[in-house]
């Protein structure tokens, strides 16, 4: 009696999901759940938030950290230092996302439309891309200003402006490898249309290279609508901005560092945050490193 063999390959073991890649590096799950509390303390801001954000009492002007009922202070006006944070933070990243949806949008398609049709629309786009970086973002946000007047708006558009050129060239280097490949000319052979064809075949294989992105283009956004509002550019008084919160307190350094030093930190904390998240995704999503 023969012993019978068993002739079935080996089943591989499941490649680890985006998620599990990432809460195995401590640093990318430490962020992604920063990012997520960021997220929540911001969307939940008129429930987390003590008080409201522009109710002040000048008899609290300027309490120092750690006062009875203010754990980090208040500010010149003697609102509570907690609640401009929430609602500051709130304001921030809803001018952060605005930026990165529109500017990205605009650039992605700018992108592959330079990659599809690349003998009649790379040379005039990508010279277009080189002229909108040729213009700092600070540059663009005083222009902007200058003609809309200081505000969220011109922040936005600002901030929009400058992501389009960066995301434009990402977008056209990952959808010219993608053009590259068999199934791209197996499509055309079909009849698909141009549209379906970007739409069903081009666009999902870049969402990775885009996403990535605009994890890291978002920590770059609140940095610069930050340092635009503390310019007075962005945000007015009393609009609650974390960048024009420490454009408040500067002038009261010495007798109050905390009012203008808390923002700061918290700008500090959300930008590391998706940068290090952004980093940990591209790591995630390379398909070379996955194990």
């Amino acid at each position: 009696m023969t012993a019978s063999t068993d002739t079935s390959e080996p089943i591989a073991p499941p490649r680890p999901g985006v998620l599990s890649r990432l809460l195995r590096e401590p640093a990318a799950a430490f962020s992604l759940i920063l990012v997520v509390l960021i997220i929540a303390a911001a969307a939940l801001a008129p429930v987390l938030a003590p008080t409201d954000p522009y109710d002040n009492d000048l008899a609290l002007s300027m309490q120092p950290v750690g006062s009875p009922g203010l754990p980090l202070g208040a500010d010149a006006q003697g609102r509570d230092m907690v609640t401009r944070l929430l609602y500051g933070l709130r304001v921030s990243l809803l001018m952060g996302f605005a930026a990165v949806a529109l500017g990205g949008s605009f650039g992605a398609l700018l992108g592959f439309l330079a990659a599809f049709y690349h003998r009649w629309l790379d040379g005039p786009i990508m010279r277009l891309v080189d002229m909108l970086l040729s213009f700092p973002a600070i540059l663009v946000g005083l222009a902007i200003a200058a003609i809309f007047g200081p505000g969220i708006f011109s922040v936005v558009l600002a901030l929009s402006v400058a992501t389009v050129p960066l995301m434009a060239r990402i977008v056209r280097g990952s959808a010219m490898v993608v053009m590259r490949l068999d199934y791209i000319e197996a499509a055309r052979a079909t009849g698909m249309t141009d549209a379906r064809l970007i739409w069903r075949h081009l666009a999902p294989n870049c969402l990775s290279a885009i996403f990535v992105f605009a994890t890291l283009r978002f920590g770059q956004v609140i940095l610069l609508g930050s340092a635009l509002s503390f310019l007075g550019l962005g945000a007015q008084p009393p609009t609650p901005e974390l960048g024009a919160m420490a454009s408040e307190g500067r002038n009261f350094l010495f007798f109050a560092p905390h009012i203008a030093v808390v923002p700061c930190i918290l700008i500090f904390i959300v930008v590391l945050a998706f940068n290090v998240l952004g980093d940990a995704l591209r790591d995630a999503l390379d398909p070379r490193l996955r194990v």
